[in-house]
């Protein structure tokens, strides 16, 4: 449903292109790992992998799962809260590591979190988390990189800023791109810190590629 919905409601509000590696491929149990820079992003993701026949299990804020509706429908398809800063944090591991050993694609975001900055303007992935480490040493699932831009200036900054460039977005259309990387294979062993820059440094090379093809 949320990738149906995304598919449908993302071309309203911005202009949604998608490019992918030679090479890119999804196969069963991989992680896609894509950065955060808005809260517009992962409707924005979920609608570029629509596009490519993608439906992914989504790792989300719990805050999500309280929303009436939204979070009902959240727990029926299987998607995962992560419970922030809880004791309950580990069991969003565990629940993404079952999903992947059943053969499930997962999306994750590696930076767990939204950039502080109030700007509207693209920058490079931050620091990834080691979540992404941890879930690839316990499954060996490859690692799908997916960078996005542009999902900034659909809604970025204060809330103010926040509900304008949501209610303007539909008039603006601002550009949209997602550009999907060649997955990365066999990097179960090494050291966690390796593992973890592998996946930055892949997410940030499909990220530049997307910067890259906006206006």
């Amino acid at each position: 449903m949320l990738s149906r919905l995304a598919h449908v409601l993302v071309p309203a509000f911005g202009r949604l292109t998608v490019t992918t590696d030679p090479g890119a491929a999804f196969a069963p149990g991989s992680l896609l790992v894509a950065n955060h820079t808005s809260l517009a992003d992962p409707a924005i993701v979920l609608a570029a992998l629509h596009r490519l026949e993608v439906r992914p299990v989504v790792m989300a804020t719990a805050g999500l799962w309280r929303i009436p509706v939204l979070g009902s429908a959240l727990a029926r398809e299987g998607h995962i809260p992560v419970h922030r800063g809880d004791r309950r944090a580990a069991e969003a591991l565990d629940l993404a590591a079952s999903a992947l050993d059943d053969g499930r694609l997962v999306l994750i975001y590696g930076e767990g979190r939204l950039p502080a900055r109030l700007d509207a303007s693209e920058s490079a992935p931050a620091a990834f988390r080691s979540g992404i480490s941890r879930l690839v040493e316990r499954t060996g699932a490859p690692i799908v990189p997916i960078g996005q831009a542009g999902a900034r200036r659909v809604t970025s900054g204060s809330a103010a800023k926040q509900l304008a460039g949501l209610a303007t977005a539909p008039v603006r259309r601002p550009e949209l791109h997602v550009h999907v990387g060649a997955p990365l294979t066999a990097i179960r062993s090494g050291h966690r810190s390796i593992r973890t820059r592998r996946a930055h440094d892949a997410v940030t090379a499909a990220w530049r590629t997307a910067a890259g093809r906006l206006g």
